[in-house]
């Protein structure tokens, strides 16, 4: 008797969105385990602990955030996209709630925790090519000051 494989398909093989997932997850405990070692008012107890969290904070970012962001559009376009820093700190300030092993003592741990999340995310995001986020750096052709209509362009 032989055993067939299919073609091109190795049976070991991750799935890309599995894959993909599993490396968010990663960068996302990563970040929150340098929030609570920097944030004083965060605090994990394990390993374990961290991984659920950042898992919780997750599953909350896809379900909670849009709606969040819906109801308080008219505060995030006052405020030029800043009232989302503290749609961020509540999400993790409710992960503190629900998790007794993961202490998020107040609104202000909550912020500044949310903040560092964010940047660690996103560098961390950036140098692995994982998610959306992309930071660059790119040089320009020097300015000629001969006024030769090559400024900056803006489409409408």
């Amino acid at each position: 008797m032989t055993v067939r494989r299919r073609s091109g398909r190795r049976p070991n093989r991750m799935s890309e969105s599995l894959k993909r997932f599993l490396q968010r997850w990663l960068i996302n405990t990563v970040a929150v385990m340098v929030a609570a070692k920097i944030v004083p008012g965060i605090e994990c107890d394990s390993i374990t602990t961290l991984f659920a969290a950042s898992l919780l904070l997750g599953i909350l970012n896809a379900s909670l955030r849009p709606l969040l962001w819906l109801l308080s559009l008219p505060l995030v376009i006052i405020t030029l996209g800043l009232f989302a820093l503290v749609i961020n700190a509540l999400l993790l300030y409710f992960v503190g709630h629900l998790m007794k092993s993961f202490v998020v003592a107040d609104f202000r741990a909550a912020f500044w925790g949310s903040l560092i999340i964010s940047l660690v995310s996103l560098v961390l995001n950036s140098i692995t090519g994982t998610g959306d986020s992309r930071i660059e750096f790119r040089r320009g052709k020097p300015r000629s000051g001969g006024g030769d209509g090559d400024g900056p362009v803006i489409d409408v």
